[in-house]
Parts: structure tokens; C-alpha cells; sequence
């Protein structure tokens, strides 16, 4: 599996290889640069794509391929050191302070180093907080989250123990990993679960230890060449969903269950959609959160919390 960075990185160093290389051969190119002829192939036509906003046959970076050989006739200013305008400085340091925030995206120091250097060549330095923020430590990072990312850019399978709150369980799983996705502001890995023998998202902050193992990684190639699967966060037609009222004091749960269409009501309470498997899970979850928590539909649902929370004041009143 060749990764993204992989990629981007080959690329950025092709137009300055065949500047240096005029009218080189598809074969002897191939071979210097470490891929296959038809990967080369597509990675001209990829960079025959990029270039300067405007992309008109003036902007985008140009070949000319003769009697086999390859040659560049126009950069679009790759070859020429990056200046960054003061908006597109301040739009790049939001998205890698953004970034630093979500566990598993980018290693933290990497991305404190990135922003600290970006000040610095945007004249940003000369604020006093600008300053501070290179001084700053970079946010810590659980191991797990650090073992993930490097069984994803290694490409070594995984051992991992997990927390489940569908099941509330833990289990230990060896899987393959893919890659690392974010859906809804949290990092997922995406990778085949040797156990279900399918793929699987598994959410950082859940992934309570994991372990890089002594052996690459063996997802079957159509998992690897399919796009990430978020069907887990779209509404299944198959599953029943339940539309919940949720007190301000219980908004935390957004952040740990997948919900949908999630709307704020005047009186501040919240309105969801959570979509679920098995119905005796969901009122024991709806009970754990007490008044905190009310089933809107659907009525049967509802009912059951009711009755069970009913029997739940009745048993307690017979123990005192």
C-alpha cells in the first residue's frame, strides 16, 4: 500500500528530477524514481492537473513527451520557494492548530514545529503571544494514539484493546490498519478487523492500548483500494432510530455516541437522531442518564423506558 504522503512527496520531487533529467526514458525513469511504468503514468497525468489558481493551459505544469522521453516545458512555479500571503499564512495556521487538537491526525510536535517556523517567515514572531506559542509545549499524546499512527505510515499490523459503548465492553483485536479518517471533528482508524473479517472505523479516544506488531499489515486489496466507509454515520433505512430530548447537562454524550440531524430547542435542551441496533441496549442507555435523557419516538421505545424506570422506583421503594 503506498501511502498519501508517499505519494506527494514522489511527485513534489518529479518536476525538479526531469528538470534535471531532459528527455529521460519512460523505462530509466521508472527506475530511478522506484515505481512501475504505469504508476509513472499516472502520476504525470496527476501532476498534469496541478498549478496556479486559474488553471487555464497557462497555469497548470506542463510535459512533452517524444519518442518515448520526458520532459518539463513549464513548472507553475513549483520548482520556486513557496511564499505564503498573510491570509493564506493565517488560514494554514488555524487549520494545523485545528489539527494539533484532534489525537491521531498529525504527530503534535511535528505540527508545533510547522506552525512555529510559519510564524516566524510570516513575521508573526513579533507579537508577544506569537513568540509564547513556540515555546509552547507540543500537546502530549497517548501511546496508543502514537502506536496507531505508526503502524499506519509503517505499514505493520496492530494489536489493540478497544472500548465498545454499543456493547460497553472491552476487547482485544489484531488488526490491519488502512487509514486514519475524521469524521464529525474525531480521528478514526480505519483498518481489517482480523476477528470480523471485514473493515472496521475505530475511534481514537476508545483505543485504550495498542502495539505495533512484527508483521505488515494484510488487508485485502479491495479494502484497501475502497474509499473510507461512514456508512456507521449515515441513517441505515434497515435500523430503527430514536429521536431524543437532551438536557444541556447530558450534551457531552454528542461527543460519544453517533447522532444525527442534532438541533438546539429554545429552552436549551438538544434534539437528535441516533440510530441503533437492539432496543434493550438503547433503554438501558436512555436509563442511565435519568431525567436527563427522554425518548420523543418512538412511542414503543418510550414506553419501555418508562416501565422499566417505573419498576426500577418500585424496587427501590421496597428496599428501604
Amino acid at each position: 500500500m503506498t501511502s498519501v504522503s508517499t505519494r506527494l512527496v514522489r511527485l513534489l520531487n518529479m518536476v525538479p528530477y526531469f528538470q534535471a533529467n531532459p528527455r529521460i526514458t519512460y523505462a530509466e525513469a521508472a527506475a530511478d524514481l522506484g515505481v512501475t511504468r504505469k504508476q509513472l503514468e499516472s502520476d504525470l497525468n496527476q501532476l498534469w492537473m496541478c498549478g496556479l489558481p486559474g488553471y487555464g493551459p497557462g497555469d497548470l505544469i506542463d510535459f512533452e513527451f517524444s519518442d518515448d522521453t520526458i520532459a518539463v516545458t513549464f513548472t507553475a512555479g513549483i520548482d520556486e520557494p513557496l511564499r505564503l500571503t498573510s491570509p493564506e499564512a493565517t488560514g494554514l495556521l488555524m487549520a494545523l492548530r485545528a489539527l494539533v487538537d484532534v489525537p491521531g491526525v498529525v504527530d503534535p510536535a511535528a505540527a508545533r514545529s510547522a506552525i512555529a517556523k510559519i510564524e516566524s517567515a510570516a513575521g508573526a514572531v513579533s507579537h508577544p503571544s506569537a513568540a509564547a506559542a513556540e515555546d509552547e509545549p507540543a500537546p502530549a499524546e497517548s501511546q496508543a494514539a502514537a502506536a496507531v499512527r505508526e503502524a499506519v505510515r509503517t505499514g505493520h499490523a496492530l494489536t489493540i484493546e478497544y472500548y465498545s459503548a454499543s456493547r460497553d465492553t472491552m476487547s482485544t483485536r489484531v488488526v490491519d490498519p488502512i487509514r486514519v479518517v475524521l469524521v464529525n471533528d474525531h480521528s478514526y482508524l480505519e483498518a481489517w478487523s482480523r476477528e470480523a473479517e471485514g473493515v472496521r472505523l475505530f475511534r481514537f479516544d476508545r483505543i485504550v492500548d495498542a502495539a505495533v506488531l512484527d508483521e505488515p499489515a494484510a488487508a485485502p486489496e479491495p479494502a484497501l483500494q475502497g474509499p473510507p466507509d461512514t456508512s456507521l454515520f449515515d441513517a441505515d433505512p434497515a435500523l430503527p432510530a430514536a429521536t431524543l430530548r437532551v438536557a444541556p447537562e447530558a450534551s457531552w454524550m454528542f461527543e460519544y455516541y453517533p447522532m444525527r440531524d442534532a438541533r438546539e430547542l429554545p429552552d436549551g435542551h438538544f434534539e437528535a437522531v441516533m440510530t441503533y441496533a437492539s432496543e434493550d441496549w438503547m433503554a438501558r442507555l436512555v436509563l442511565g442518564f435519568g431525567p436527563e435523557v427522554t425518548v420523543v419516538e418512538p412511542a414503543e421505545l418510550a414506553e419501555r423506558v418508562r416501565v422499566a424506570a417505573h419498576a426500577a422506583l418500585g424496587a427501590y421503594a421496597d428496599s428501604e
